[in-house]
């Protein structure tokens, strides 16, 4: 059998929805995983959620994205609000998956980018646990990834929400740790 190749995911740590979300210490704890797997040559794919002008991917029948519409170009692609935060900046060799919905797959290339790196094994980090990480973990885990969560690099408007899912709802689909746990793991 051949060794397990993994890939971190740094899922939504932009510029409209950390300001948000996050507080610093999220963002930290994500800049140290990102840190550990440079220097561990783990590939590092950056994803963020963002539309083309006028939003021709939603539905008015998505409850989610449905009201973007009237946003103005608040979540366009080009918008400085959909950017990754310069504290987790990409480097030019890390990709930048867009995707169109919740999960890190749907309306991306992130499965095309995974099968380049041979991953077989994600890391996941992200804003926020009850979205952008539920969903991927429920679509990766039916893809047959193994999966890590780092329990301390994500975050949600509902504490309770997120202590909820990091304790009693991910550990069955996956690995819960801490960064620095996952950092000296490596």
């Amino acid at each position: 059998m051949s060794a397990s190749r993994t890939a971190l995911l740094v899922m939504d740590f932009q510029n409209g929805i950390v300001q948000r979300i996050a507080d610093d210490s999220v963002v930290a704890a994500a800049a140290r995983a990102v840190e550990a797997a440079r220097a561990a040559e783990i590939p590092v794919i950056f994803v963020r959620v963002a539309f083309r002008p006028g939003y021709p991917e939603t539905a008015a029948s998505n409850l989610s994205f449905s009201a973007l519409s009237q946003a103005g170009d608040a979540f366009t692609q080009d918008n400085p609000a959909t950017q990754v935060v310069d504290a987790l900046a990409p480097r030019a060799d890390e990709p930048v998956a867009v995707k169109r919905r919740v999960s890190a797959f749907t309306g991306s290339d992130l499965e095309v980018l995974l099968r380049g790196t041979g991953a077989d094994s994600l890391v996941l980090t992200g804003l926020s646990t009850s979205g952008v990480i539920l969903s991927t973990i429920r679509q990766a885990a039916d893809l047959d990834y193994r999966l890590t969560v780092l329990s301390d690099a994500c975050a949600d408007n509902e504490p309770d929400v997120h202590r909820i899912l990091i304790e009693k709802v991910f550990p069955k689909q996956a690995q819960v740790m801490t960064t620095d746990e996952w950092v000296t793991s490596l």
